[in-house]
């Protein structure tokens, strides 16, 4: 049992929540009466239009006699396919996340040389402010890694002499010690937490400004800091895929909105690691997971098709796993027919399992994701196609590579602080009013009482 009196819940918080349920309950016809578009999103998952990026495009119809029909999805950065991007480094036996982050910020492709001053930039960056591991990031290590990173983002603030200067050279400034730094806060901070929380040895492995942002993570992280060619690739093609996705996505709007109020990096990049934690967001693959974990134990035998489209059915029922009545990693507010991103990490994914002898959990994997369609097609009304999203495989693929699962969102967060940052760079050099959408009250009105009537 908690006895921590700080995060008691007593008897007058349960009081008062009853008022909160009681008078902020919104009668669900009100959404449809006056036309809401909840999740800033209309019924067939089409999102309202909010601002114009040249960051990056999500593609998932074609237009055709005026009619929106559902295509394969396309990723495109800076205009350029994701898919051909991953090819032309893979081709060439390169790292391609820090290309991609120089892609993100300034909009076209660095030669060798500019590619090479640019990951010596990121390299020189790799240093935290001297005691910060100490006196930050060794201070009340929290459970929650997020927690840590944001914490450590807002601590920052503190350190830098030009915290609030908001002109484009000094944000870039800052963004690009924030790509390099997010690695070691993250895996810093989980350090920490397991060696004070689990009592396991603590490891505080010095950065390599030689290695790339993937090789940086595996060698931070274990003890030995070894690994081999095929994880670190892998690894970089996950955070290539997870850089970007365009600025309908909840943490890069996050960016726009906060960074439209004139506020600092800090700042706007703690708001978006906020939005990015939350489980629809970018906690989505650890829910993956873990209901595989639970599949692989009501489901006896892994190659019979029936007994794990029963099990797929029990979940959209909520007779299964958390009850939710999801079937976590299939579907995307976007997509319909297919996620680029998915395909992509897939096609390595095989690759992986086999050099980590887990050919089994792959094919379950494949199974379910072409079954799950199929259930989910069969049981409920969708307005258009379901298929694997990125999450999907994602979280298999770090469980492979033997990442805690403490760290599967900040490594989403490693990645996707590329994407923020060229968004908020976007934001201020567009600069336009305050973003603030608008809400109707729907609130009956009411007469004041004074306090010796009520």
């Amino acid at each position: 049992m908690n006895n921590n009196p700080f995060s008691k819940i007593t008897p007058e918080i349960l009081e008062l929540t009853e008022l909160c349920n009681s008078n902020s309950n919104i009668d669900p016809s009100l959404y449809t009466k006056y036309d809401v578009k909840r999740g800033l999103r209309d019924v067939s998952g089409k999102g309202v239009l909010t601002g114009l990026t040249e960051i990056a495009e999500v593609r998932s119809y074609t237009i055709v006699d005026s009619e929106l029909v559902p295509c394969e999805g396309k990723l495109f950065y800076r205009g350029i396919d994701i898919e051909d991007i991953v090819n032309g480094f893979i081709s060439e036996n390169r790292f391609g996340f820090e290309e991609v982050t120089y892609l993100l910020l300034f909009g076209q492709l660095p030669d060798k040389n500019e590619l090479q001053k640019f990951t010596k930039l990121l390299g020189e960056y790799r240093s935290l402010p001297t005691s910060f591991v100490r006196d930050i990031i060794m201070k009340a290590p929290s459970p929650d890694m997020m927690n840590t990173l944001a914490r450590s983002v807002l601590t920052l603030y503190s350190y830098d002499d030009k915290a609030d200067d908001i002109s484009i050279p000094n944000v870039l400034r800052q963004c690009l010690q924030l790509i390099s730094l997010f690695p070691l806060l993250s895996v810093y901070g989980y350090q920490a937490f397991k060696h004070y929380h689990d009592g396991q040895s603590l490891y505080i492995h010095t950065p390599d400004p030689n290695l790339s942002t993937a090789e940086m993570i595996l060698h931070l992280l274990r003890p030995d800091s070894k690994y081999t060619p095929l994880e670190a690739k892998i690894l970089d093609i996950a955070l290539v895929l997870h850089a970007e996705h365009g600025g309908g996505n909840n943490s890069t709007f996050t960016t726009h909105v906060v960074t439209s109020t004139g506020t600092d990096t800090y700042s706007s990049v703690a708001a978006s690691l906020g939005s990015l934690k939350g489980p629809k967001h970018g906690g989505a693959n650890i829910k993956v997971v873990k209901m595989f974990e639970d599949m692989k134990d009501k489901v006896c035998d892994w190659e019979d098709e029936n007994e794990i489209s029963n099990y797929l059915t029990a979940l959209l029922h909520k007779e299964a796993f958390d009850k939710a009545g999801l079937i976590y990693g299939m579907g995307h507010a976007v997509y319909s027919i297919s996620d680029p991103r998915a395909n992509v990490l897939k096609s390595y994914v095989e690759k992986l399992a086999k050099e980590k002898g887990r050919d089994e959990e792959y094919n379950l994997y494949s199974k379910v994701e072409r079954l799950a369609a199929e259930v989910i097609a069969k049981e409920r009304q969708i307005y258009k196609g379901v298929s694997a999203n990125i999450d999907f495989y994602s979280g298999f693929v770090y469980s492979m590579l033997d990442l805690p699962i403490e760290l599967y969102t900040p490594i989403f967060a490693i990645a996707r602080i590329s994407g923020w940052s060229a968004h908020r760079i976007e934001e201020l050099i567009n600069a336009g009013k305050i973003i603030r959408p608008a809400y109707k009250s729907v609130a009956v009105p009411k007469e004041y009482i004074p306090i010796r009537d009520r």
